[in-house]
């Protein structure tokens, strides 16, 4: 029982007008007809293909080869995980040289395949880079006894034979973490720091409770529930089992008029383009796996209602998973038309573990956010555009995200189309311009137009929560255990709604051979009529409406929703019993303040340590503060300068190494930067030395017009206080470039070229500020959305 292909035999009819005549309509109900039967068609093909991939154990749906490199089963923790080595085409040969990149997708109801589905995906832009590419993968059955920390241990230990497996590559692995993946991957993260290179995770939720009552409603389900008694309850009614095809059915039911309708009526309309598109995403869609009880009851209790991984309470046995812990970058990938993980619940964790972006950078972390303005929940991670454009940019740009100093930026991209030929674009090839911008946890909180005054109400659920599951657990689980057995879960599993679907509509439909018959004389016969039809606009006009209907039963549905959690929860009822506690971003700005002001004393006796190296990376560092943000061609010029003569950068060529450097002193200036600069005068006590600072300074930065004049606002500001010759600096900064001239620019055909961040006042901050240099205005907050988009958008 396989697909069939439609073979395409089509004649359409000539445009319908105004004075449509009766031929014309005839034509319509034609392909109304026709494309009917070519929909069943396209179903009962679904269901074939359903039955297919059941009876092959529901395989990864990669779209490379692989080998398998490590079985989970076969550890001392078995578990249903897997290593896989992706074998990439002939085409796409692997540069030794580069470090492995590990794709994890999330199981969350279906299975593994999604970072590999398409060749524009994670994984294939991964290879066309030259990565060596591995796969996390998992089987539709958990072993016995399997827990969330099982798997965990089973990945770290996967990650260590990645890293085995590449001894000549000193760096270590990038890891791309989808979804709930995202979230598993930061606590091993945290648990060993030591196996990880860059970590990207792409639409993970990371703050549960976040997010807001209009756009995202999901997160309030759980509160009519009465928290996570019910999840329990369905894996121990699944003898340990817990069927996730239930998850993916919350998923959809976020969103009724795509899943009744609308993915339906885009196949019906559009049946000669869409069958394959339709079927290629059912095909994944529709392989439903299974947790253990252990496992989905950590997750809901730990995660989804406790809320407790950014807070740092979620235990390994008797370790805490502390996300400070994490020392590699961490790059968030998040989008505003993501309904499932909205943008507050991927970013909002930040400011729960680490309460100041001062902290993150004294600490010597770096945290970099992508956010998208439209992209759905699964396109975040394999759509072909994103894929081509975000994707393929953070893959490209793993040498400066590991150069940024410490600290909190947003990734931002803009198309070369349409601006004046950019300095220095040898190095940076590619469609796109990247540069990093300064951010504080003032533009996070800015992403969320509502705020997060009502997560005390999730923290009021919480406790309700962990009373009820007690209640379950002591007087309730012990009789279903009694009752439950494997056989009578298998047999409710197979009932579930989203499975019968798709078995029933298959070959072994009644009428299967006499629809397949038909829809062989559709394609054979073909007529299609124009979209300028009258019936075909009244029937978009109809479709539309249905759509519309259902988007405010949605509305309605999730507005009762909201108003049961407020009142149920709120400080009239349950509120006054259940006490929400201390919110946790108030908890981290306190720890945030007393760490940095311990770092500030710290570093204040050592502030005139150092020379000319040390110097130039505080003023590139006041620079980036000044304008904002930084440039990836900066950091990759700053490579070439680096390799100058020793001379020529003040004894300070080769031999030092720049990025330990800027990185240590990134975290002195996060906490005394107007000392910092001040102590300049003591790091270069010589005219030429400050002369040649400045001017290997304003040459890094690239601040235009910096390279044509090697002037910016903190470098007029230096070369003032620190007495220096402006001709001189200007005149260095132009010999220490030259070697690196490009011929002059052209304007690259186009509408207009795209403003640079403009600089600050910084001459008040480094003479009488007594607070850290403000850095960049808060992004703007998105635009409320009438219509969510759904899961599969």
């Amino acid at each position: 029982m396989t697909a069939r292909k439609p073979k395409q035999h089509t004649t359409e009819s000539t445009p319908a007008s105004a004075s449509a005549t009766p031929a014309d309509f005839g034509d319509y109900w034609t392909d109304a007809a026709q494309r009917t039967v070519l929909f069943l068609d396209t179903l009962l093909n679904r269901g074939n293909s359903y039955i297919e991939n059941l009876e092959k154990g529901t395989p990864s749906l990669l779209k490379f080869n692989s080998e398998m490199v490590l079985d989970g089963r076969d550890l001392p923790e078995p578990c249903n995980y897997a290593l896989l080595h992706l074998l990439p085409p002939d085409s796409m040969p692997v540069n030794p040289k580069l470090r492995p990149v590990v794709v994890v997708d999330p199981r969350a109801g279906h299975g593994p395949g999604i970072g590999g589905f398409k060749f524009d995906s994670e994984v294939g832009v991964a290879m066309r880079a030259g990565h060596a590419v591995y796969f996390i993968a998992f089987r539709p059955q958990p072993e016995e006894g399997q827990t969330l920390f099982t798997v965990m241990h089973a990945e770290g230990r996967f990650m260590e034979e990645v890293i085995a497996r590449h001894p000549a590559c000193k760096a270590r692995p990038v890891v791309i973490g989808n979804c709930q993946a995202g979230w598993a991957m930061m606590a091993l993260n945290a648990e060993r720091p030591d196996l990880f290179g860059p970590l990207m995770i792409v639409g993970a939720p990371l703050s549960y409770w976040a997010g807001s009552s209009t756009l995202n409603p999901m997160r309030y389900s759980g509160a009519a529930l009465g928290g996570s008694w019910l999840a329990s309850m369905t894996a121990d009614l699944g003898a340990d089992r817990s069927d996730v095809a239930h998850l993916v059915q919350n998923f959809e039911t976020l969103n009724p008029a795509n899943t009744l309708w609308n993915r339906y009526y885009k196949l019906w309309s559009n049946i000669d383009t869409e069958a394959e598109r339709f079927l290629e995403f059912e095909k994944w869609w529709g392989g439903f796996f299974r947790m253990t009880g252990a496992e989905i009851e950590a997750i809901v209790e730990n995660l989804f209602v406790g809320n407790r991984l950014a807070r740092g309470t979620v235990m390994d046995g008797d370790k805490a998973i502390d996300l400070r812990a994490i020392t590699a970058p961490v790059v968030v990938f998040a989008s505003h038309g993501d309904n499932i993980t909205p943008v507050p619940q991927a970013l909002d964790w930040i400011i729960d573990t680490w309460g100041d972006e001062r902290a993150i950078a004294a600490a010597g972390r770096t945290i970099i956010y992508v956010l998208h303005e439209s992209v759905g929940h699964l396109g975040i991670f394999v759509g072909g555009d994103i894929a081509r454009k975000e994707h393929d940019q953070l893959v490209t740009s793993l040498d400066v995200i590991e150069s940024l100093p410490p600290g909190l930026y947003e990734m931002k991209l803009e198309a070369k189309a349409g601006m004046e030929s950019l300095r220095w674009e040898q190095l940076e090839p590619g469609d796109y311009t990247v540069h990093y911008e300064h951010r504080t946890m003032k533009d996070i909180l800015a992403l969320n137009p509502e705020g997060r005054e009502e997560e005390a109400l999730f923290s009021t659920i919480a406790k309700v929560s962990e009373l009820n599951a007690t209640l379950y657990k002591s007087l309730v689980r012990p009789w279903i255990k009694m009752m439950a057995t494997r056989p009578m879960a298998d047999a409710m599993t197979k009932m579930h709604p989203l499975r019968m679907q798709r078995q029933m509509f298959s070959d072994a439909f009644p009428f299967a051979s006499l629809i397949h018959e038909e829809a062989n004389k559709a394609r054979a016969n073909r007529v299609t009529v124009s979209d300028e039809h009258p019936l075909r606009k009244m029937e978009k006009k109809l479709d539309a409406q249905i759509s519309e209907s259902l988007n405010k039963y949605r509305d309605d549905r999730d507005a009762s929703a909201v108003k049961l959690a407020r009142t149920l929860y709120g400080p009239k009822m349950l509120g006054a019993l259940f006490k929400p506690d201390a919110p946790d971003s108030e908890v981290a700005h306190a720890r945030a303040l007393k760490e940095i002001e311990a770092a500030r004393a710290a570093v204040l006796p050592h502030l005139t340590e150092g020379g000319f190296a040390e110097a130039v990376c505080r003023i590139v560092l006041a620079g980036m503060v000044s304008i904002g943000s930084f440039e990836r061609r900066s950091f990759r010029l700053a490579r070439l300068l680096a390799k100058l003569p020793a001379d020529t950068l003040g004894n300070a060529g080769a031999q030092t190494n720049w990025l330990t450097l800027l990185k240590s002193q990134a975290r002195i200036t996060a906490v005394a930067p107007v000392e910092a600069l001040n102590a300049l005068e003591q790091l270069l006590p010589t005219t030429v030395g400050r002369e040649r600072a400045l001017a290997v300074s304003a040459a890094v930065m690239m601040i235009e017009p910096t390279l044509a004049n090697p002037r910016s606002e903190i470098i007029e500001f230096l070369m003032g206080t620190l007495g220096v010759d402006p001709d001189r600096v200007i005149g260095m900064a132009r010999q220490l470039t030259e070697s690196f001239e490009e011929p002059p620019a052209v304007v690259k055909p186009s509408t207009k070229a795209v403003a640079k961040p403009a600089a600050k006042k910084v001459a008040k901050k480094v003479v009488a500020a007594k607070k850290p240099a403000p850095v960049k205005p808060a992004a703007k907050a998105p635009a409320k959305r009438s219509n969510r988009k759904s899961p599969a958008a």
